[in-house]
């Protein structure tokens, strides 16, 4: 430490004395505060990342960079995946931890094409309370234009999801795919557009926004079994929504389907509460949770389902746990599934596509001297009580898969029109999924429908601002 510090102090001083009318003043202190966070950060990683051996000599790094460029140039290849870094600077200056990073619109979306060439959004989910929902923006509508204009790939996240910096008139429409008779005959294909405008929604300015980590929770009726439907998006550190939904379900449901297919995970302290919930109650004491450190560190942490979490002191009572996964299921949710199967003999089902693979967690450093940053390295691999954590390369595999066709029907959360409970509502019936045996065209029964969503629209999904969301297992400890 003494000897970065040293070193790059040096060079400062030097600088200044070339620039400066005379060398006479010691400047060194103006020179440590453009690089002691970096400093701190080097070496915290040093001792405590979890693949410390694959830092940068200090040599090879820039302490003049900005904490979180200068951790992105030190982190390790393995500490990340499809482009996201796990390891990770924040800033204390949020507005709340619940709410959103930016101003936004509350809202999030798929960028589509469409087989003609034209960008879409396409809404997924609504904040309450949020810009969008006091313009009525929906679950399913399509955005075709903003301003009037065609949607570009490169404003699409930053400008109208992430970071928009005022308000915006969206155009909405209505989708209607050319069917191969007015493809093969150029004068029918030219007859009609596309999309039908159905009109234009204003949005109000983006400001912060409360950002519920239960979207949806309802009691349904699946042919007679009650079921308990929870769309559940971030493991926030407050569990009150969560727990108020089972509390006011309690005794009327036989399974539960938990909905994690845009959650990307949140705090390990929450996800062994929640767990601890669902687990039967031969798990409570038991391991729910290994948590192995570096070899310098060399130790392995284990938390257990703790009865002390729960209010009743006893965990659920059901039958079967749903949950609905993609590959924008990552971290804590995935802790759900992978730390709950050794207890639930079968009972744990998974219908949807491969999650994101994410087996590690950040903890959480601070510094006296940067008081305004938070360092979230990641410093542990994540295990079940069996030991198994090797899920990183390709996710956990779901027991009957299925894709969410964003260009496709997107139906209301829970229901038989979001075609991803399909397979869901089959099971809870019959006990076992559809087959993959295509549908007869016309043909309207439970079944072939369920077989039938496997069949993909035509339209291509560029993007999913879901999956910018950071994937965070954290360890607040």
């Amino acid at each position: 430490m003494k000897k970065i510090f040293n070193r790059l102090a040096m060079a400062g001083i030097i600088l200044a004395c070339m620039s400066a009318a005379s060398c006479g003043e010691d400047r060194s202190g103006e020179y440590y505060a453009l690089i002691g966070t970096k400093t701190w950060i080097y070496g915290v990683m040093q001792e405590n990342y979890l693949f410390y051996e694959d830092i940068p000599s200090e040599e090879k790094l820039d302490f003049f960079e900005r904490p979180q460029e200068f951790l992105e140039s030190a982190a390790s290849d393995r500490d990340g995946k499809n482009g996201v870094l796990f390891s990770h600077v924040d800033s204390v200056f949020t507005e709340s931890r619940a709410t959103s990073t930016y101003p936004s619109f509350g809202f999030e979306a798929a960028l589509v094409r469409t087989p003609e060439g034209a960008n879409t959004m396409r809404v997924l989910y609504v904040q309450p309370e949020s810009p969008a929902n006091e313009a009525g923006l929906k679950r399913g509508d399509w955005i075709i234009a903003v301003d009037g204009k065609e949607i570009s790939q490169s404003d699409y996240y930053n400008d109208y999801i992430e970071h928009p910096t005022r308000a915006h008139a969206f155009t909405l429409g209505k989708y209607n795919p050319y069917t191969e008779e007015e493809t093969e005959n150029d004068e029918d294909y030219t007859e009609r557009a596309e999309f039908d405008t159905l009109g234009v929604v204003q949005m109000p300015a983006p400001r912060y926004v409360e950002e519920q980590d239960v979207l949806a929770a309802k009691l349904i009726d699946v042919n007679s079994h009650k079921t308990l439907y929870i769309l559940y998006n971030e493991f926030g550190e407050n569990t009150d929504a969560l727990e108020s939904a089972f509390a006011q379900a309690s005794g009327q449901f036989e399974d539960i389907i938990l909905d994690l297919r845009y959650n990307p995970g949140g705090y390990v302290s929450t996800s062994q509460k929640i767990c601890t919930m669902l687990a039967p109650q031969s798990a409570i004491g038991q391991v729910f949770l290994n948590m192995t450190y570096n070899d310098k560190i060399n130790k392995t942490e284990t938390l257990n389902f703790d009865a002390n979490l729960l209010s009743t002191g006893t965990p659920l009572q059901y039958n079967n746990l749903y949950v609905i996964t993609s590959e924008n299921t990552a971290s804590a949710s995935e802790i759900v599934i992978n730390c709950l199967k050794p207890y639930m003999n079968g009972r744990i089902i998974q219908v949807g596509t491969p999650t994101f693979g994410k087996n590690v967690a950040q903890q959480l450093f601070t510094d006296a001297s940067s008081p305004n940053i938070e360092l979230w390295l990641t410093t542990t691999y994540l295990s079940n009580s069996e030991g198994f954590y090797e899920y990183f390369e390709d996710g956990l595999q779901p027991d009957f898969e299925i894709e969410e066709d964003m260009g496709g029907e997107l139906g209301d959360f829970g229901t038989e029109s979001d075609l991803l409970m399909l397979p869901v509502f089959h099971h809870i019936t019959t006990g076992s999924f559809p087959t993959a045996d295509m549908p007869e065209e016309g043909s309207d029964d439970t079944e072939a429908q369920s077989r039938s969503t496997r069949i993909s629209s035509k339209c291509k999904t560029l993007e999913c601002s879901v999956s910018r969301k950071p994937k965070l297992n954290r360890l607040s400890r």
